[in-house]
């Protein structure tokens, strides 16, 4: 069964509605990894420990949600076709439970780790029936190796500016320092509000994008013929569709490099205020300058998919942002970065971290479009096509394996013994280098072995192609 589209470019306006939507996925996921562990941590006061345990719960349930809205994703059949009628129904709920969760109840500590539980829980699973479908629908609008890159270079620059967007807007509006809350980003009032604006702006652009590209529904694949399945026999199918040799492989890559980011992330907001002693304005600017990093992604990613091809894209920036991401940290270790309040820091600190985001925006847009490659070879093998699952498949991996990295993060901070409630001024210089020396090589770690892994997958251009041709022959 073919993709009816082909290989046609799409118009602009499929581009843009298309990735609009991902503006939601990048808030919630900018949320939950830079911010939710320092605001249950250190605003609400729970023990980094019972954070990391909350949000590993809420992974567990991950685990059984993403493979079964992928399969119902892929085996629906309404008017709408199979993707659309499940991304207009998470719209309201998700926006209503992200508002939630950044205004918890005050309760005792054993009934706010539940309330965590239970909102990390919901939540996770209203994003997977919107995404999933959604970013199904990149293998659907077209069979191209390169405009599979383009397409989903739109998606990743969304899901950024739309997650940066929101932050910048936290750390420079909405998270100021009061009379009782002399650290901005210390400031439970600034987190109420930042959800409840970050809820809205989810809300908006999931039902735009979604409308937006409804006009898509009837050149997109139909569900196919009904077939009486047992249970057994349906996981029998998802196995023998996800036993793809390149898929294995990059998905176990993808385990390594989503733990390392969720790592990173879960610690970016610690670095950025004990080590580095940036203010929430100056946090902010970091921020302003990452929406360069956005743009350079959206025009670099294609071209080097041109040029490079995806695997070795993938691998070597990967290599290149953490690499960029742990090298002022050790500078700093032997005296070689300025001081802390200088404008010279904050500088340096700005290309850095431009440089850096940009080579993992280009990685994971490789990545995703190698993961779309992957469905018509499996549809060659098992005359079935499975975008649903695959990107189900992935996007459990992305969500649990960073979560797994927060919970990382949360035993890095509890054997550095960096408290709750600790100011900048109050941490010894000892914590900090600690910090930093288990970081570093635990992040690069990492990265070597999800490139290592990459070696695994063998689609190429030519392979693909091939794939397409004999597709094509057999139906």
């Amino acid at each position: 069964m073919s993709n009816p589209r082909g290989d046609r470019r799409l118009d602009l306006r499929t581009k843009l509605f298309y990735g609009l939507g991902t503006v939601a996925y990048g808030v919630k996921e900018n949320g939950f990894s830079y911010l939710l562990l320092l605001f249950y941590n250190q605003v609400v006061g729970l023990p980094a420990g019972q954070v990391g345990l909350a949000l590993l719960i809420a992974l567990v349930f991950d685990a059984m949600i993403d493979p079964l809205i992928g399969q119902l994703s892929d085996n629906l059949r309404t008017p709408w076709g199979r993707r659309h009628p499940l991304m207009y129904a998470a719209a309201l709920p998700v926006a209503v439970a992200y508002a939630a969760i950044w205004n918890p109840p005050h309760w005792s500590h054993p009934a706010q780790f539940a309330f965590l539980v239970v909102m990390a829980v919901t939540i996770r699973a209203l994003t997977s029936l919107y995404e999933v479908p959604s970013a199904a629908l990149a293998a659907e609008f077209s069979t191209g190796y390169d405009e599979r890159s383009v397409l989903l270079s739109y998606r990743y620059f969304f899901a950024w500016v739309g997650g940066l967007g929101i932050q910048l807007l936290a750390f420079a509006v909405l998270l100021t320092p009061d009379a009782t809350h002399r650290i901005g980003q210390l400031n439970p009032v600034g987190y109420a509000h930042y959800g409840m604006v970050a809820s809205i702006v989810m809300f908006v652009v999931i039902i735009t994008s979604t409308a937006g590209t409804h006009r898509e529904i009837p050149n997109l694949m139909q569900a196919p013929p009904r077939r009486s399945l047992t249970i057994g026999a349906v996981i029998g199918e998802m196995g023998q569709t996800l036993a793809n040799r390149s898929f294995i492989f990059l998905l176990i890559s993808s385990i390594a490099s989503f733990m390392g980011a969720g790592l990173t992330a879960a610690l970016n907001g610690y670095f950025n205020t004990y080590f580095w002693g940036f203010s929430a304005k100056q946090i902010s600017v970091l921020t302003a300058g990452v929406f360069l990093s956005a743009i350079l992604a959206l025009i670099v990613a294609p071209a080097l998919s041109r040029a490079l091809g995806k695997r070795t894209t993938a691998m070597l920036l990967a290599m290149a942002s953490v690499a960029i991401s742990i090298a002022p940290l050790l500078l700093r270790i032997v005296g070689l970065m300025p001081a802390n309040g200088s404008v010279a820091l904050l500088a340096i600190m700005l290309v850095v971290s431009i440089a850096g985001v940009t080579c993992g925006i280009v990685g994971s847009t490789m990545a995703a479009s190698m993961i779309a490659d992957v469905v018509e070879e499996a549809e060659l093998k098992t005359g079935r096509r499975s975008e649903g699952l695959f990107f189900a498949a992935s996007a459990f991996v992305n969500k649990s394996v960073s979560g797994l990295g927060i919970v990382a993060a949360t035993t890095i901070l509890e054997a550095v013994h960096l408290k709750p409630g600790t100011t900048p001024d109050s941490v010894p210089t000892g914590v900090l280098r600690d910090l930093a020396l288990v970081y570093a090589p635990t992040a690069a770690g990492l990265c070597a072995l999800a490139v290592a892994l990459l070696f695994g997958y063998r689609i190429t251009r030519a392979s693909h192609a091939e794939t397409l041709r004999r597709l094509v022959r057999k139906n």
